[in-house]
Order: C-alpha cells, then structure tokens, then sequence
C-alpha cells in the first residue's frame, strides 16, 4: 500500500555549494578517494582498502575476468559472481591474478626437445611470445634458456626443428636469483636492455620471471589496486548454500575479498549458517 508523505520534498537543484578559498598547495592531484571496503573500528586502520570507491556487482553480466581486470587496474575492484561451479569462479579469480605481477610464475614453458610447431601452437593457445625452457618443461624445472617469437621465422624455418636449436642459452641469458627485490630486478631490465628477467633459485630451477611490459603498465596505471605480491586485486561472491566448500577454495586461489550475495536475506540457510 502506498505511503504519502505530508514532509517538504526537496530536488538536488535546490542545493548549492559555495566555494570556499582555494590554497596554493591544493591541487587536483593531491584528492584521495582511497575508500575502506569493510567495517573497521574508529581510530584503527583499515584491513583493505581499495583506490577509487567502486566496486562491480558480483553478476554474471557484470564481474567477469575481463572487468575484474580492467576495474583493478583503474583502483576499483571486482565481484566474481558466484552463480557458477566452485571450480569455474576458482579459474577466474586465478586469471584476475595471473594478469600481471611483479614476479610471475610462468604459466607457458617447453622442452629443448620440443618442436617448433609445437612451440607455435603453445604460444598461440597462451598468447605468450617469451617462453622459458626448462629440462622437464614445468614453471619450476632446470632453467635450460629462452624462446621468443623472435627467434625463429614461421614460414621459413623447419618447424620440425628443435626449440634448443633455435633459443637463448642459459649461458647467454641475463638472469636474477631467487630472494632479489622487484625494484632491483627492474634495475638489472633496464641496464641490461631486455624485456624479461628470469629469476632462478640457487639450484638453477626457474623460480618466476619479471616483465618490463609490467613495471611499464604500473608506471601507466598508478592507481591499481595490488596485493603483497604486486598481482591484481579480486573478490569473489559466495552464497549460502555451499560456502564451507567454496571460501578455501577462492582463499587458495588468492581472493582478496569475499562478500556473501544473496537474493533473500531471510532464509533458513542464512539461519544455519
């Protein structure tokens, strides 16, 4: 039934604002719109922040990967809805953080043994040109070097040749040790002039590689919205059905925030849980 309200109605044209005395040192660039994303007791810091107050609706139309991507980029933040099997929003939240990242576990490596073709067809399913060579072809095997598209020519090369024919050595590639700052890897890319620092662990296993193509993205987005480990921030919906499974599973794919979406906030399984 409806309601009416005998109260003086107001529009927003009915408001001014005066402006007060702008100061020498006030400048655009110096507003902050940081905006604490959950509820922390007065006086203390917030446990998260995020860089721009905006954050996506967690709907399948709306938080996908490609959003989630692009909002934390811009200092906002992502939903990944949850109407989904736990498996496929897990995959999602992984890509959001697989993205970018100061040290990026390579998730496209090859064997010497392994043909060119095959090399092409890996580089084409990942979008990857700079692959990392490793004995057994795992993100954390023997660092044998380093392919890129460059290094051979499609249509001309056998492409029944060896990736180790074609690749960078080890002896020939620039390369840092596991426990060197982002800051001082970014230093050894610049000095050496390449695109990509593989780090490697005291045995020789490849630990992770540093991209110049991110330090440069950083420097163009400085407002994104990062975790510890300098990877792209995402939260995740959950619901009330099959939470208990679902939040160590988005907590293992490295979610930053879960928030619980749900149509009806008066349901038995809100009760039980």
């Amino acid at each position: 039934m409806a309601i009416i309200l005998d109260d003086i109605s107001r529009t927003f044209s009915e408001y001014l604002l005066l402006p007060r005395l702008t100061r020498r040192d006030q400048s655009i660039n110096k507003i902050v719109l940081k905006t604490p994303i959950g509820k922390y007791q007065s006086g203390k810091a917030s446990k998260f922040d995020i860089n721009i107050p905006v954050v996506s609706a967690c709907m399948q139309s709306v938080s996908g990967t490609s959003l989630a991507i692009s909002l934390a980029r811009q200092g906002g933040l992502s939903m990944i809805f949850c109407s989904q099997s736990i498996d496929s929003q897990v995959e999602m939240v992984g890509q959001v953080k697989a993205h970018k990242a100061g040290f990026v576990t390579s998730g496209a490596n090859t064997k010497p043994e392994s043909t060119l073709a095959s090399l092409l067809e890996l580089m084409s399913e990942t979008g990857h040109s700079t692959i990392p060579v490793t004995v057994d072809g795992s993100a954390r095997g023997e660092f044998c070097g380093l392919i890129t598209d460059q290094d051979f020519w499609e249509f001309e090369d056998d492409l029944g040749n060896s990736v180790k024919d074609h690749m960078t050595p080890k002896s020939e590639v620039f390369f840092g040790t596991e426990g060197i700052t982002l800051r001082k890897a970014n230093q050894l890319l610049h000095h050496h002039k390449k695109d990509c620092l593989p780090i490697l662990d005291r045995a020789g296993n490849l630990n992770s590689l540093v991209f110049k193509k991110d330090y440069v993205d950083h420097q163009r987005h400085p407002l994104e919205l990062l975790d510890e480990n300098k990877r792209l921030s995402v939260g995740a919906a959950i619901n009330t059905h099959d939470y208990r499974q679902r939040v160590p599973a988005l907590i293992e794919a490295g979610a930053d925030v879960l928030c619980f979406d749900s149509s009806d906030g008066f349901t038995e399984f809100q009760m039980d849980g």
